[in-house]
């Protein structure tokens, strides 16, 4: 590896732009988004690889740079990041509609965390070369985004993808609808912006983000009834507090879980699971009068349910097809509109549809999540096994890619492929070790402090190990059904 000519960040882009060189590592990494600084966290800490990253944004995060002012994680911060350093303090959130749970990072926090992994730990183990503000354009070769220098990278080992799950934000998105001039109409980052109120809110999306949109303008003193949600399709969301992995929530977490596998097991069709699992509390919908046909595992908390049942103007006419001054035309029907109120784009969909691709193939890794809801976990233990398996048929049969969900009965498809996966990781007891005690795996650890006199504890680890066994002989049946 080329020997790095500055502690700064920018010195190797600096580098690249003086020559046309070739900068080698065993290891090539496009993308230093939570996924390439989790894959390559552990290349650091647990090899004496050398490691090249390339990256198109000027600091590392990958989306996190770009992504609307007020955003948050979704889980709690204990376990997301890189495995080596922890991002939480510790803390719960003092306040507001997720008071008492795990501590929400901001985008801001986020951000300067994986800078700081970046800084302090990648660049001065003396064994990472790091190229932002550069873009990879295939076969090796990369060009600086400033300075419109070409360099060459090569992988003596393996070459690392991370570009394939790209996430898609408001700010970079373009609106799939035509937009008529005079019309008030802004992405999401731009919503802190607004300096003059206008006659009302109209947001387009139904997703993640439009959920933040909605609670963002109610919590800044918006009445409800000024806002008009237009929201294509309904859908199923997890309880947050489910997800938290302090003893506070051993029950909320490990019994939720218990009660999927429970709901998987017992159920005899689609519409059945989703009852029973909207019953036990794992699903949570806002209108319990529309069911929900979609399902992209956003989060939230009851609180937030109950403020976003404020909001009556929701319109569920389809996508939106154009917006003029006066009317907003819809799959299913018109609606009114006016040049005085303000149309807030919400409409990107993260990460739209991915095709799965062997994760291992020849000298190319391509990071997908192997355990759903968990990219950061995934990428980590993806190169775990890289490091540690030998032949490409073992490691592809340890990583398994899960679908991505959509539909709601994409739970299905993801669940199946997510027990495989963990039956082949148990099956492996070096690997079993490693995950009981990665930090990114947040429910093991509830699930290893519990002692023999908590029986209680016990009684939902016993519920669980009998459930699983149920629900992953009853899962083909339930794909089947589809």
């Amino acid at each position: 590896m080329q020997e790095r000519q500055s502690g700064s960040p920018q010195a190797a882009s600096t580098a690249a732009a003086e020559s046309t060189a070739v900068y080698s590592a065993d290891y090539v990494i496009i993308g230093s988004g939570a996924v390439g600084m989790a894959f390559a966290d552990i290349l650091v800490s647990e090899s004496d690889a050398t490691v090249v990253i390339v990256d198109r944004y000027a600091k590392p995060g990958g989306h996190w740079n770009v992504a609307y002012p007020f955003v948050e994680l979704h889980q709690p911060a204990a376990f997301y990041g890189v495995s080596s350093k922890e991002l939480s303090g510790g803390r719960s959130e003092p306040g507001g509609l997720n008071a008492g749970l795990g501590e929400l990072a901001t985008g801001a926090q986020v951000s300067a965390y994986f800078e700081d992994v970046m800084r302090y730990q990648f660049l001065p183990s003396g064994r990472v070369q790091y190229f932002p503000s550069c873009e990879y354009r295939g076969e090796g070769q990369c060009v600086s985004l400033v300075s419109g220098k070409q360099f060459s990278v090569q992988a003596d080992k393996k070459f690392i993808d991370c570009t394939h799950l790209n996430t898609e934000v408001p700010s970079t998105h373009t609106p799939n609808f035509h937009v008529e001039d005079g019309v008030q109409f802004i992405p999401l980052n731009d919503l802190p912006r607004v300096t003059q109120a206008p006659e009302g809110y109209v947001v387009i999306g139904a997703g993640k983000t439009g959920i933040d949109a909605c609670l963002w303008l109610l919590d800044r003193g918006v009445q409800a009834d000024e806002i008009t949600w237009i929201m294509p399709r309904d859908a199923w969301l997890l309880d947050r507090k489910n997800t938290q992995v302090t003893q506070e929530f051993f029950f909320d977490t490990m019994g939720a879980y218990a009660s999927q596998m429970e709901s998987l097991a017992a159920a005899d069709s689609l519409d059945d699971l989703c009852a029973r699992l909207e019953k036990s509390g794992y699903f949570l919908r806002i209108d319990e009068n529309v069911t929900p046909t979609m399902f992209h595992a956003a989060t939230i908390s009851q609180a937030e349910i109950e403020a976003l049942r404020r909001i009556r103007n929701v319109v569920r006419l389809g996508r939106v097809q154009t917006i003029s001054p006066t009317q907003i035309v819809l799959e299913k029907g018109v609606i009114n509109t006016s040049s005085k109120a303000l149309h807030v784009d919400c409409s990107a969909s993260a990460i739209g549809n991915v095709e799965l691709k062997p994760i291992f193939a020849g000298d190319v890794i391509t990071p997908q999540m192997v355990r759903p809801y968990q990219p950061v976990f995934s990428a980590a233990l993806i190169a775990h096994v890289e490091l540690n398996y030998a032949e490409q048929e073992q490691k592809n049969k340890l990583c398994a890619p899960v679908p991505l969900p959509n539909h709601v009965s994409d739970f299905l498809r993801f669940t199946a492929v997510a027990l495989s996966n963990q039956f082949q990781w148990n099956q492996q007891p070096e690997l079993r070790e490693w995950i009981a005690a990665n930090r990114l795996d947040g429910p093991s650890k509830l699930a290893q402090s519990v002692e023999p006199h908590e029986v209680e504890k016990l009684a939902v680890l016993q519920r669980i190990g009998k459930a699983v066994p149920a629900a992953a002989a009853n899962l083909p049946k339930l794909l089947a059904s589809l």
